[in-house]
């Protein structure tokens, strides 16, 4: 199943009430960590994450005898959530180091005193990577507000800033949720060069669909590199997740992608995850490959893919804007995965992508664990640099 938007209201009830206890929706040993910890993700976060909606859209729901019920489902959404924004502002805590003097120049600023400030921002801001284009469209909004007596101090001057890049992130109304649609399965294609992370991202983004109870197949795709098979094996035993790979040496990888999407819609799986290999953007050869792995699913699944989602590595800042223009030339990338961000203080790049390219950003790896790639949040990650 679908989770979140993907289901409908009945299934919402149906999967919630099921998996509740029957005899007492107050029982505390459901909602205790021992009993999250020791059960498997698909009842929990599936159930909670459901539950929760039921809540939202059904007051009815809400009666005397699902208080306790939901209360400390509620608590533990919260508390979920506060989670995930920790592991974002953790990650991005080298960017937010470069720009903490934003700070102490805004700390002590007066009106004389606002080009000389406005340069040293200007510095900060290119240092972490935002690029000239940007950086120069936001110092020069915050010059004009300033002379106009719109900012009268530095903390409403960090404000406007904060709320510039925020609206650069956003502006373009991109979705950064997955667009999984409603024809099954939604299939996913994974690209990007050498060395960014792809099968990784790739492994833990199974990961997540499978805590969300999605029912997922991995696809090795990645024909070339020859450990590549061995290491998406590798994450669909971490994850629980059934896997095809190629039956020769020789095999294409659109025969591989295709033989995957085929099996998944035959056994009614929700999600095809897609690995191929890394190549350079350069590479024409490797490059019209990955558009015979684009009409190979087509042919199985009608409109598919779903996503073709590109990894970037966020190490190298600025210098990935090639990669994702020739990328999305040659098959469309309709979202970015930007990793290692928790190694690099050049987490203006982020903002940078959005805005020169117009893709969204969907997902950002802030560290090594399986749990590290997480959604992408405008809201938290402008607080997590500048905080």
């Amino acid at each position: 199943m679908f989770p979140d938007t993907y289901l409908s209201k009945k299934s919402f009830c149906e999967v919630a009430w099921n998996d509740a206890p029957e005899s007492n929706t107050q029982d505390s040993s459901f909602f205790s960590k021992e009993h999250i910890n020791a059960s498997s993700p698909p009842e929990v976060e599936a159930t909670f994450l459901l539950a929760f909606v039921i809540l939202l859209h059904s007051a009815d729901f809400y009666s005397a005898g699902q208080t306790g019920f939901f209360t400390k489902l509620g608590r533990l959404i919260k508390e979920k959530a506060k989670s995930d924004v920790e592991k974002i502002f953790s990650g991005f805590s080298k960017t937010r180091d470069n720009l903490a003097v934003i700070d102490e120049l805004l700390l002590y600023w007066n009106l004389a005193d606002t080009d000389r400030v406005l340069d040293e921002l200007e510095e900060a801001l290119l240092v972490s990577d935002f690029g000239p284009k940007i950086t120069v469209k936001i110092v020069e909004s915050l010059r004009e507000d300033i002379l106009a007596g719109k900012l009268k101090s530095g903390s409403e001057i960090k404000d406007a800033l904060k709320k510039s890049v925020l609206d650069l992130l956003t502006k373009k109304g991109n979705k950064t949720e997955l667009q999984l649609g409603f024809r099954k399965p939604a299939v996913i294609i994974v690209v990007g060069v050498n060395g960014g992370g792809k099968t990784t991202s790739l492994g833990k983004l199974a990961h997540r669909l499978k805590n969300e109870g999605v029912k997922v197949l991995m696809a090795a795709g990645d024909t070339f590199r020859a450990a590549a098979s061995d290491q998406l094996e590798i994450w669909a035993e971490r994850t629980g997740c059934e896997i095809v790979v190629a039956e020769g040496e020789k095999a294409k990888a659109s025969s591989v992608l295709s033989q995957a999407v085929k099996r998944g819609k035959q056994e009614g799986y929700d999600v095809v995850l897609c690995d191929t290999s890394g190549r350079l953007h350069t590479n024409y050869s490797l490059m019209e490959e990955l558009i015979a792995c684009k009409k190979a699913v087509g042919k199985v699944i009608p409109g598919a893919p779903s996503e073709i989602l590109q990894v970037l590595d966020g190490t190298t800042g600025l210098n990935m804007l090639p990669q994702a223009r020739e990328f999305n030339d040659v098959v469309g990338i309709t979202g970015l995965i930007l990793t290692k961000l928790d190694g690099s203080a050049r987490g203006g790049c982020v903002v940078s992508v959005v805005d020169e390219l117009g893709i969204p950003v969907k997902f950002v790896g802030v560290g090594e664990g399986v749990e590290d790639l997480q959604p992408f949040d405008a809201e938290a990650f402008v607080d997590a640099i500048f905080s």
